[in-house]
């Protein structure tokens, strides 16, 4: 059996490439080139490497339901005035949409007057594109739309619905309700339009649709998935929730279950229970939508108009017998927490979560006159003395449809088709 043969150094491979005549004038060859080109090399060398270095630019990807850009370029859609253009508001007539609850139809309940229904918003440095329905309906075929939060979020739903409609045939369409989901069906383009109450979004004793005026409201802590379950699958959320947590006092917050016997619950400040519901909205959204298949809004405050002084009127007075809006620019009326809009700045922009932000607390301020004040069904009989004076019972808080809150839903389709 022959030894195997010991592998040749590296100090053998030199000591033969010395001797080489080849060997030696191609090494003299090399170092000759790399002399001459030397500070070339170096040059492309640092090209690479700086081209590495270089943070590589993004092209700005096409956000879902996106078709183009504003018309005049990008600009802020919230930053505007009101104009009134009687040819073509409203967009839609009050009786010709049966969707609107008897609490929002203005006209039907006795408002002499219709003015409310001839303004639209325009932006101070481009233009709102038109609504345009047939868009929309494409857009949802085979899709869910899904509005979640409080009866203010219900009417913009219901807005939503009436701008929509008219262009589904009769026996193509239904809306039906289940406990908290209402669900409009428009079957031809398998698509839905969808409303689920969760006035707190987190799970609360205030949570049923129709029994729901709870005085001593308390929020479960961590529940989202309560609700958030009915959620899922859903292509274009929009959510809100402002109102139900302005009790004027602490929140109750509920740290374990409603079923617990003896139940543990803290005190905390309005803003801090507003911050544990957005980071709980922000979390809940990460985890189930698809920001390249889905699209996710949340709506702003939504004002109320209670104290007239606020703009200059009488003090005791509210919106009641309020036809005209309110001119003043830096209008800010006492009722809306800038601590909870800046709680809403803070959480959102340390969120890396894709929420489009529908800016309409501002632009809804001015509108002192768009409310259903007394011009609405009442569920309780009126005393003599409430009669005796409107103020007392003028609802402040929801819009009249056809209104204000059709501009809301034109920001939204803006904001969707036209980010």
């Amino acid at each position: 059996m022959k030894p195997s043969l010991p592998s040749p150094t590296s100090s053998s491979v030199l000591r033969k490439a010395r001797f080489s005549p080849y060997l030696f004038t191609l090494l003299a060859f090399i170092v000759f080139v790399a002399v001459l080109y030397g500070e070339d090399f170096r040059c492309i060398g640092e090209l690479g490497s700086e081209s590495e270095r270089r943070p590589i630019e993004k092209r700005r990807e096409k956000l879902p339901f996106a078709v183009g850009e504003i018309e005049g370029g990008r600009c802020d859609v919230f930053n505007g005035m009101w104009v009134r253009d009687k040819s073509n508001r409203p967009l839609y007539q009050e009786s010709e949409c049966p969707y609107i609850q008897p609490q929002l139809t203005c006209l039907e309940h006795g408002r002499p007057e219709k003015e409310y229904q001839f303004w639209k918003w325009q932006p101070h440095d481009c233009s709102l594109p038109k609504f345009n329905a047939t868009l929309m309906l494409e857009s949802l075929r085979g899709k869910r739309m899904m509005f979640v939060g409080d009866s203010l979020n219900r009417g913009q739903y219901v807005s939503m619905v009436c701008l929509l409609h008219s262009l589904i045939p009769e026996d193509a369409k239904s809306m039906e309700t289940f406990d908290s989901l209402t669900v409009f069906t428009a079957k031809e383009y398998n698509a839905t339009i969808e409303f689920y109450w969760a006035p707190f979004l987190l799970e609360s004793n205030s949570d049923n649709a129709v029994i729901h005026r709870v005085s001593d409201r308390i929020v479960r802590k961590g529940s989202i998935n309560k609700h958030g379950k009915y959620w899922k699958g859903v292509d274009i959320l929009v959510f809100n929730t402002y109102l139900w947590w302005m009790t004027g006092l602490n929140m109750k917050i509920l740290r374990g279950s409603f079923d617990d016997e003896v139940k543990d619950i803290v005190e905390v400040t309005t803003e801090d229970a507003y911050r544990m519901a957005m980071k709980s909205m922000l979390k809940w959204v990460g985890k189930n939508m698809d920001p390249k298949k889905t699209r996710v809004f949340f709506t702003s405050m939504s004002p109320t108009h209670a104290k007239s002084i606020d703009w200059g009127g009488e003090a005791g007075g509210n919106c009641f017998n309020e036809t005209t809006m309110i001119e003043d620019p830096t209008y800010w009326g006492s009722d809306c927490r800038k601590s909870v809009m800046e709680v809403i700045g803070e959480v959102f922009s340390k969120s890396k979560v894709a929420v489009t932000f529908l800016n309409i607390t501002q632009l809804s301020l001015y509108r002192k006159d768009a409310h259903t004040s007394i011009y609405k069904k009442q569920w309780s009989p009126l005393t003599p003395e409430q009669l005796a004076n409107p103020v007392s019972y003028a609802d402040c808080v929801h819009w009249c449809l056809p209104g204000l809150q059709d501009t809301w839903n034109e920001l939204l389709f803006t904001k969707l088709f036209y980010p």
